[in-house]
């Protein structure tokens, strides 16, 4: 993964090369989001960047994700929950995910075996893939699922 300091480079960069101010509040937007790990919805990034630059608002955190997503530093995921969350992008990195219904928590996973039957299903029906994105939904099993109601086991008895 990138290192917070080279995505902030490539943000400015590409700010610029378009005519866009470099504010405090983007800078400390994108500081906090690089810093993460990712999967963030924009209340989570607000709070963050709030505690660097209490004058960020809701919609500068909103345009500032939206330009992260359109420059490629950013990938928008729309899981079950409805919120879109955010991720910084690696070039040439790829991984899907697996999310609890129940607490919220998001796994990061990669599986060549996946991969290719993904690969082998698109050929069989005619096409070369061009992207995915693989989600899993399920409950964690974990005894510590912070959200699972009380008596209800992992394995939904």
């Amino acid at each position: 993964m990138s290192q917070p300091s080279t995505q902030m480079e490539q943000f400015r960069s590409w700010l610029a090369e378009r005519g866009l101010k470099v504010t405090r509040q983007r800078e400390a937007i994108a500081e906090v989001f690089f810093g993460s790990g990712g999967h963030l919805s924009l209340e989570e990034l607000l709070e963050l960047a709030k505690e660097q630059q209490p004058s960020v608002g809701y919609a500068t955190v909103y345009r500032t994700m939206k330009i992260l997503a359109e420059s490629g530093l950013a990938s928008e995921h729309k899981f079950a929950e409805g919120n879109v969350r955010y991720e910084p992008s690696v070039e040439g990195e790829h991984h899907d995910h697996l999310i609890c219904v129940t607490c919220g928590k998001i796994l990061e996973y990669e599986d060549e075996r996946v991969e290719r039957l993904q690969e082998e299903v698109a050929r069989k029906h005619g096409l070369r893939v061009v992207s995915h994105r693989h989600e899993i939904y399920g409950e964690c099993v974990r005894p510590a699922c912070p959200d699972r109601p009380p008596g209800r086991h992992a394995n939904g008895d």
